[in-house]
């Protein structure tokens, strides 16, 4: 959903001849019905509306799916970026992008949702009560389910496999948002604060998330 009419056709039209099949809205009660749905694969948000906000939609969506949500922002404004990654936003862009670049953080969304998460995964992991079964994407502390975003599900996976050992910050870039991670970026930070909450309050505490500081990350279970 944007709020520029000719710029969302020219949009349209490109990812048509990329493959994808594209509706726009420009009706923010409609796209949200539309995001949850279950029809569409990946939902497309300006934070810029005319009568709401992406933020907003993007609110709204998430107390009801996990589509995965890519963000258009404004260039340089980091506070949006932030707040829909906080909110649960796979993803983001800044405007104006390069239309080749929207294209491929699509593809690497859409790679995430179906369970690439890099070869010799395992069916199911486990830590203390925390199950994780990785072709059915679901994850349940003693029995009951947590409910995750596509990409806080990736990264759970990651650090799952990764053990003991520290999961870099690099390195869950890399594998899980399918991007090298820039000096300024926080994306991983703020998605891994949110799988962290989710994971806290489901286990009342029986399993955290540490952070190596300057380093990345590492899941535990509480004795």
């Amino acid at each position: 959903m944007d709020d520029d009419v000719d710029l969302s056709t020219m949009l349209r039209q490109y990812l048509e001849t990329e493959g994808f099949k594209v509706t726009v809205d420009f009706n923010g009660r409609h796209a949200v019905a539309a995001a949850l749905s279950g029809v569409y694969d990946v939902v497309i948000l300006d934070v810029m509306l005319p009568n709401t906000t992406g933020i907003e939609l993007l609110r709204r969506i998430r107390q009801d799916s996990a589509v995965p949500i890519v963000m258009l922002t404004a260039k340089g404004d980091q506070f949006d970026r932030v707040v829909g990654l906080e909110l649960g936003a796979d993803d983001y862009i800044p405007k104006p992008y390069y239309p080749p670049e929207l294209v491929a953080r699509l593809r690497a969304v859409l790679r995430r949702r179906v369970g690439h998460t890099g070869p010799g995964d395992e069916a199911e992991l486990t830590l203390s009560e925390l199950t994780v079964n990785a072709p059915a994407r679901r994850v349940t502390w003693r029995g009951g389910p947590i409910q995750l975003t596509t990409t806080e599900f990736n990264l759970l996976v990651a650090l799952l496999q990764s053990g003991d050992r520290v999961a870099t910050r690099d390195q869950l870039s890399l594998n899980v948002l399918g991007r090298p991670r820039e000096s300024y970026d926080r994306s991983v930070d703020v998605h891994i604060n949110n799988l962290r909450q989710k994971l806290v309050a489901a286990s009342e505490g029986g399993i955290e998330i540490e952070t190596i500081r300057g380093v990345g990350y590492r899941a535990n279970a509480r004795p």
